[in-house]
């Protein structure tokens, strides 16, 4: 488990003063690095996606992708697998609302082409939740490894989409047995997402009843597979660009 405190990073995340600092030049949407001034404690950087700054895609609905960032936090802490960074919605950005999450120091030239065999085994995890959230835009440099060589992923706007979307250059374990110890975990979450719960409302804040609804049949399959998943031959299988 990642040493970060999840509990107070994510009160400072949502109580603590935004200041911008700059914005990242690449992606298609705007995105800003600000720095967080907690009450005590001090300051941190996170990264800021203001709604305003997404830009419109034909297969999302408008206005959403902040949205999904945090539902794919709250899937990922719901596994317990602590695979995304705290991240939170905030109606008070410096533009307006917009997903909040907290930065992490890496190394962008250090990503999945060139990790070494033992760190590649370590993203088994990473597919199961792909699947589960339908990622649509799992690309290289979107996992990471911060300073403690904890193993983080970042970008997740554009998931959860009712149609199959899945790209990912993750495609690694495809034929292989899915181990024993991956499904308890998704059994836990399934009951969670379809239980009335303080997590179910947590949820459906952030997704439609439509979106839930594919989430849970698509936890409901991923419970019946054996194995990895090879990629579709019928649609596109890889994110472009791959990095």
């Amino acid at each position: 488990m990642s040493a970060i405190e999840f509990d107070k990073v994510l009160n400072h995340l949502e109580r603590g003063e935004i200041k911008l600092e700059g914005k990242f030049v690449h992606g298609s949407n705007y995105t800003f690095l600000v720095k967080i001034h907690p009450d005590e404690g001090e300051p941190f950087f996170a990264v800021y996606k203001p709604v305003e700054g997404e830009r419109l895609l034909w297969d999302f609905p408008d206005n959403t992708l902040a949205h999904r960032e945090v539902a794919a936090y709250l899937v990922s802490e719901a596994l317990g697998w602590q695979l995304i960074p705290p991240t939170i919605f905030r109606d008070n950005g410096p533009f307006g609302p917009g997903s909040v999450q907290l930065f992490i120091e890496h190394d962008p030239n250090f990503h999945y082409f060139n990790f070494s065999d033992d760190e590649l085994q370590k993203l088994r995890p990473v597919v199961l939740f792909d699947l589960l959230i339908n990622n649509a835009d799992r690309k290289g440099g979107h996992i990471i490894f911060g300073e403690d060589n904890y193993m983080w992923l970042i970008d997740h706007g554009v998931c959860f989409n009712m149609d199959e979307k899945l790209r990912t250059v993750v495609w690694n374990f495809a034929g292989e047995l899915i181990p024993d110890n991956l499904f308890a975990p998704i059994e836990e979450f399934l009951i969670k997402l379809e239980s009335p719960s303080e997590y179910r409302s947590d949820i459906e804040k952030h997704l439609s009843l439509e979106e839930i609804t594919a989430l849970i049949e698509r936890t409901k399959a991923l419970m019946l597979f054996k194995e990895f998943p090879f990629p579709p031959k019928d649609r596109r299988a890889y994110p472009y660009p791959p990095v």
